[in-house]
Formats: structure tokens, sequence, C-alpha cells
């Protein structure tokens, strides 16, 4: 091609942290696979490039992010596993800091001012310091990029996409379509419209004058028609649920004050709600760890890598989630965390650790509770992920009182071992769980797991313990949960919550396992995001793509019924990231990144020094779409 020839037209759908990632990784392979030709890149999103909806910046200001600034970069590192450069940069904290020393241009927002001058290392920034941030990136990856590569922004929704040479994009604010070569979608979490069982309950809402709010965005959805003092159920105890407990109560006007004595006491302003809140473990997600790895470092995968994935698909029949790899799991989990307490907290320990580690190497996963018992003395150190997982599992209460006293021991003893070093090895849980996640998608990718196994296992259980475990709130927003139910406003429903919407009362109608009795209430919040579906996606779209048979939903085939059945991800081929159609079959210039694709991958932001898995995707995919060009 020579500089007369057009460019080569790409579009990515969606600009926010992903689609920037992306748009830096063509930039910083363009130098061996772009050579002298020219690239247009398009980038279509109705919300701030860079940012994007989750991170735009107009957004409430009590919305946090539920990680430290320490934790969380857009760049990549020498960890990286890649195949193209790396170009490293600052991390969240380390931006701050440029910018507090004069060292960034950023034209921060004014409002931000306080919050970036105090900013410390293991806070948790608000979500528009974190918008500020990305957009500093996104600005970044523009200006650095080669000659050969233009970038036009559109801020509006991409409506429809028909095949072709080129293909034909139209946006929502233009007549004509964008004639495109390439189109990646990273579209992030799914929106999508009320599921079988939703439905039914607005429905029912409607017919009854009663309030259902599906499944949704928290902060995009208007709560406003809750009336201060009604009772309003809640199920869902986790993120979601977190954003929807602010923005009810220090959201209409209440205020939290430190008390002397520790902890914060909530003085109301008369407008909020009360919330009785339930879920299937009845508690809320665990804080966020406040400090740092003591022992010595490991080197992790160990026990679920990919020779171990090798080896599973070595064997006859399908793979079982529970059965073949959550031993693996466990296993990975176990080593990172009793290598934590060896090394960092010996006195606690009665065996070498090196004796330890041959033993535990050579132990079956199922087979390693007596070796703990032999070297661990106390109950309180070692690792019980079953009472982890269901920590309410199998107790009775017998009033509502009694199971909110101990929700109140459980939180403070979670806000207590999460904020003590002494527990180190909680963290070391954590880092094999983030370790854990990265080799998953080579698992999926196999297809050799059994069907119902990958959507109620995998999909279901194993996703929600993950985030349960890892993904929890900053610590002060159970402080927070406590001072709310000491006031009087929020109410606990237990494990197992069960809602019915009973005909004859008229009412949204709330029940436990943990006690007897019910709650009744005319408004009903689902506190959650909307699992994935392609063929209810809100995304107009992606809903043409996917009657139009061009664009698949990911499903898997069980061999007792050979029923196909919908796992809801766009269908994606693992390895590279293209699309594939309603018949499986990839397309050479359509690609999808992002947690609701068949690649499960994890935000579009991650830890430093992790060989983040979005990073290696953005890599590979950015290389696929160069390697395009004539």
């Amino acid at each position: 091609m020579s500089v007369t020839d057009p460019p080569y037209v790409l579009a990515v759908v969606g600009a926010g942290p992903r689609g920037v990632g992306v748009l830096e990784r063509l930039g910083a392979n363009a130098a061996e696979l772009l050579g002298g030709r020219r690239l247009v890149v398009h980038l279509v999103d109705p919300f701030p490039a860079g940012a994007g909806r989750v991170w735009r910046f107009e957004q409430s200001p009590l919305l946090r992010m539920n990680s430290m600034p320490e934790d969380v970069t857009v760049f990549t590192d020498d960890t990286m596993r890649i195949d193209g450069p790396i170009r490293p940069g600052p991390s969240l904290i380390e931006w701050a800091r440029l910018v507090r020393s004069g060292g960034l241009d950023t034209g921060i927002d004014d409002s931000l001012r306080v919050e970036l001058e105090a900013l410390q290392s293991d806070h948790f920034p608000t979500r528009r310091l974190q918008s500020a941030y990305l957009a500093w990136f996104h600005r970044k990856v523009r200006a650095e990029l080669p000659a050969g590569i233009q970038v036009v922004e559109h801020r509006t929704r991409a409506v429809r996409l028909e095949d072709g040479e080129p293909q034909s994009l139209w946006l929502a604010d233009r007549a004509e379509p964008l004639a495109v070569d390439a189109v990646l979608f990273t579209v992030g979490h799914l929106d999508a419209e009320p599921d079988e069982r939703e439905a039914a309950l607005a429905d029912f809402a409607a017919r009854h004058d009663l309030a259902y709010y599906p499944a949704g965005y928290t902060a995009d959805v208007d709560y406003s028609a809750i009336e201060p003092g009604e009772t309003v159920l809640v199920r869902g105890f986790g993120l979601a649920f977190v954003d929807l407990m602010l923005l009810l109560t220090e959201g209409r006007g209440g205020r939290f004050e430190e008390q002397a004595c520790g902890g914060l006491k909530y003085h109301p302003s008369g407008a909020e709600p009360v919330v009785h809140v339930g879920s299937r473990r009845g508690v809320p997600y665990h804080a966020k760890i406040g400090y740092r790895l003591r022992g010595k470092p490991l080197r992790l995968p160990k026990f679920f890598d990919a020779h171990a994935i090798e080896r599973l698909c070595a064997a006859p029949g399908r793979i079982d989630f529970r059965r073949d790899v959550w031993p693996l799991i466990s296993k990975e989990i176990a080593w990172s965390y009793y290598s934590e307490l060896f090394t960092a907290h010996p006195e606690r320990v009665r065996m070498d650790f090196d004796v330890f580690a041959d033993t535990f190497a050579d132990t079956a996963p199922g087979e390693l509770d007596a070796l703990v018992a032999r070297a661990v003395p106390a109950p309180d150190d070692r690792l019980d992920l079953d009472h982890l997982d269901r920590p309410m599992a199998g107790k009775d209460f017998g009033t509502a009182e009694e199971y909110g006293k101990e929700l109140r021991d459980y939180v403070e003893a979670d806000l207590s071992r999460r904020a003590d070093p002494e527990y180190s090895a909680d963290l070391g849980a954590f880092t094999a769980l983030l370790s854990v996640m990265g080799q998953l998608p080579a698992l999926v990718q196999t297809g050799r797991l059994d069907a119902v196994s990958q959507l109620s296992d995998l999909d279901g259980w194993f996703l929600g313990f993950f985030s349960y475990f890892a993904s929890g709130p900053p610590p002060r927003r159970l402080e927070e949960l406590l001072a709310l139910q000491e006031a009087g406003l929020v109410s606990f429903l237990g494990s197992d919550m069960r809602v019915s919407a009973d005909e004859e009362r008229r009412v949204f109608v709330a029940s436990g396992a943990s006690f007897p009795g019910e709650t009744e209430a005319q408004t009903l919040v689902e506190a959650r995001l909307p699992e994935p579906s392609v063929t209810r996606a809100s995304d107009g779209l992606l809903r043409q793509l996917h009657a139009d048979g061009a664009l698949g939903e990911e499903s898997v085939l069980d061999p007792v019924t050979g029923e196909r059945l919908l796992a809801g991800r766009i269908h994606t081929r693992v390895s590279d990231g293209r699309m594939l159609d309603g018949e499986g079959r990839p397309h050479p210039r359509r690609f999808a990144l992002g947690p609701h694709t068949s690649a499960r991958s994890a935000g579009a932001f991650t830890r430093p020094r992790t060989n983040a898995l979005p990073f290696r995707q953005n890599d590979v995919v950015a290389r696929e779409i160069l390697k395009l060009i004539p």
C-alpha cells in the first residue's frame, strides 16, 4: 500500500478503558506490523472516551472504587508475557503523585483537588478521580500514536452493522454508514432486558401499583420514586447493594460521623427508606484487604497451570468443574495461603516450611486436612473454603434480631481480620484466586467442560465466590452498613433469601432460611448486574447481529440430553478474540473483548506486575488487526 492508497479502517465500538487499551496496543505494535501503511480508528461510544460509561465523571461523588490506587494500572510492565513491546506507565497512585508534583498537566477538575492532594496508596478513590486518570490515559495514547494511525471519535451509539467489503456500520447520529474494514466490540458487561422471572415480577408490580427494579447498573437507575420511610426489599448483598445503600442514605442528605470509640454513627436526614437486604449467603462481600504480603514471594500458578489443564484434557470423558477442576483450584489457593502463613508467621506453625511444601505437593487435594492439622495448630489459621463460601450455612436463629446480632459480629470480625497483617495469609489466598482467573479462559477454550457444570459451577458458583471473597467493598462501606443497621435503616433477611409475589395481599413477600417470619413490601430491588445474555441484550446492535445469525451466543452441549444450553456470553474464539457467528464460524474481521465474552476476562485495568490477562488479550487482538492490513 502506498501513501495514496486508502487507509485500513477499524471501528472500535466501546471507547472505555478496554477500547483505549487496545488503541494503545495498536500504537505499540505499529512499528513492527504497520510498516508504512495507514490505519484509521473510529472510536464509537456515547460516553466519554477513556472513562466510558462506568467510570464517567458525571456520577455521584459518593461512589468509590473497590480498589486501592496502588493496585490500579492501565499500562503494561515487564511481567507481561506478550509478543508486543512493553510500554510502562504510572499506576493510579503514581499518576496522582505526578500531578501533585506538577509533573503532569492533566487539566484536572477543581472538584477533585482536595481528594487528589490527600490520596494515599491505601485509600479507595472516587470513581470520578479514576475517570480523570482514564481521561489522561486516553489523551496520552492519542498523543503518542505513530503518524500512520489516525483516530476519529464519535460520541454516539452504533446501531447497525452489515457485512461486506467493506462492512457498513451505522451510527445513531449519521444518515450514512461508516465504511469499515474491521470491527472490535469492547462492550463491558452486557445490559439485558428482564428475564422471564423478572418480567413476571414486573407484571405483578404493574398490576398492583407496586415498584419493581430489575437487575441493572445501580448508578444508572433512578430510585427517586422510593419514598422516605418506605419498606424496601433488596435482593443481593454485593457491590451493587453497596452503591444502592449509599445512594438511598448519604445520597439523600444523611451523614456519617466518626465516633471517638471507633466505628461510625449515622445521622438520618428523614428522606431514607428502610432497607431489608438478603441474598443466597446472607452476608455482604468481604471487605478489601488493607495490608501487603509479608512472606516469601511465590511464582504462581503452581498446581492449576497449563500443564494441569493439559492433564485434565488428556483424560477421557467430560470435565466436571466441581469434581475435576475445583480440587486443583482449591490446592492452588491453599498453597498460596499456607506459603504466606509459614514464611510470614513461622511462630504459628510447627513444621519446617520445606518439609511442609514437599509433603503438600505430593498430597492429593482432598487429603490435605491431615497435613494441615499436624502443621497448623490454631483452627483460626486453617483455611476452610467451605465455611468461607457459606458462613451462615446450618445456622438457625429464632428471630431477625438474633440474626442481625450474628451478622454484626461477622462483619466486625471480617473488618478486623482484613485490617490485621497477622492474617496476611488471606492475601495469599487472594493472589492465588487472581492467578486462577488468568488460567480459566484456556480451560474453557478446550471445550471439554461438562455443559451443566460450566454453567452452574464455573459461571455460577465459582465466579460468584471469586467476587464475594476477592472483589468486595472498601472497609468503610461495611462500617457504614453497621451504622445504618444501628440507626434502624437497614435490616437483614438472612441466607437463601426467597421472594414471592403474593396476589392475595398484593405485596412482595421475602423470607429466608436463617430465621422464621416474612417481610412485606411494595418495592423490590434486584441489587445486581444482569446475567450475560446476547438474546436479551439491551443493545440494539448486538440484538440485530444475533437475529441475523452473525453473532453467536456462547452455548454448551448437554451430553446427556443433546440440548444446547446458552451461556449468555458473546461467542468468541478465546485464542484471538474473533467473534463467532450462529454456526460457530469465526469472522475474519470482527472481534470482541470483555467480561461477557467467551474469554470471561476481568476488568479493563488491573494490578501492576501481575501479567494481567486483559492486557495480554488486548495485545493479541491488536496484533491480529494489524496483520489484516494489506
